[in-house]
């Protein structure tokens, strides 16, 4: 293997579902209450798919999901990822990785470019924002692919969302569940050094 694409949030960061968690706990709202709304109501999931697709700023998306979820909207980006923080494991074996030779690519369903630490151990960047494609559509791992410059069966795509992971394999990629940072690491360690 000679390339890396991965994802951010949740692989790259600690658990962004797990801050979703943290959230709904502190607003009192139900256990896995933003999980669910972003699965079950139409509102929120519209508002989420627009905000990753760059065709609403971050104000608008926080507005649409305080209504569905019955909270303020005030910094409400924020606080929904109040408890993520940068998984340092990781970072540093997509430094170590890119640092030997491999082609690295983050492609990430993007809320705000600011959001983004370390770039500079990535060859490509690939946010979804920025195109108006966001993952799970196929056509955000062929730019991604055609950025770094190498086929699918080239490359290992890592997300820890199941449903992204099927395009990228579909495509011919290898592909990893993100759980933890030691399995993934010992995974890609076996795929590409």
């Amino acid at each position: 293997m000679d390339g890396l694409l991965i994802d951010w949030g949740g692989v790259l960061t600690t658990s962004m579902m797990g801050s979703f968690d943290a959230f709904s706990a502190r607003e009192g709202l139900g256990e896995h209450a933003v999980r669910q709304a972003f699965r079950d109501q139409p509102d929120a999931r519209q508002a989420l798919i627009d905000l990753e697709s760059g065709a609403i700023p971050l104000g608008e998306f926080e507005r649409r999901l305080a209504a569905a979820l019955d909270v303020e909207a005030d910094n409400l980006a924020k606080r929904l990822t109040a408890e993520v923080q940068a998984d340092e494991a990781m970072l540093a074996a997509v430094a170590r990785y890119h640092d030997a030779g491999i082609r690295t690519a983050l492609v990430s369903n993007s809320w705000a470019r600011a959001d983004y630490v370390r770039l500079e151990a990535f060859d490509v960047v690939v946010l979804s924002q920025e195109l108006g494609i966001r993952k799970p559509d196929e056509r955000i791992y062929t730019i991604a692919l055609d950025r770094v410059g190498l086929p699918a069966e080239r490359c290992v795509f890592v997300d820890d969302l199941g449903g992204n992971l099927k395009p990228a394999k579909a495509l011919g990629m290898t592909t990893i569940r993100h759980e933890s940072a030691e399995n993934t690491v010992s995974a890609l360690d076996r795929l590409l050094l």
